[in-house]
């Protein structure tokens, strides 16, 4: 049980600290030209689609024990890797 907990504390974390990183880029797109606007804001709203997917994912890990509890961890893994992913290219396209 130590170790779930440890774990959601780490994707929380990090949940965290995306979402500040999503909120300075969007910051970003405000003061950005109308068709940079246009395509960045796009580029953000799919973000936070799978940062609301991530924070559903857990929000199931904390309902979830044993077996059933590594299975949705794995899906969360992926949904995590999207997301860092994600917020990496975003990040990357507004330098």
């Amino acid at each position: 049980m130590e170790i779930q907990k440890a774990y959601q504390q780490k994707l929380a974390a990090q949940l965290k600290e995306w979402d500040a990183q999503i909120n300075l880029l969007e910051a970003k797109v405000e003061s950005a030209g109308a068709d940079i606007k246009v395509q960045r804001a796009r580029q953000l709203g799919e973000l936070r689609a799978k940062q609301s997917a991530a924070s559903a994912k857990m929000q199931e890990l904390g309902k979830a024990s044993g077996a059933a509890w590594d299975q949705v961890k794995v899906t969360a893994d992926n949904i995590w890797d999207e997301l860092k992913t994600g917020v990496e290219a975003a990040r990357s396209a507004f330098k």
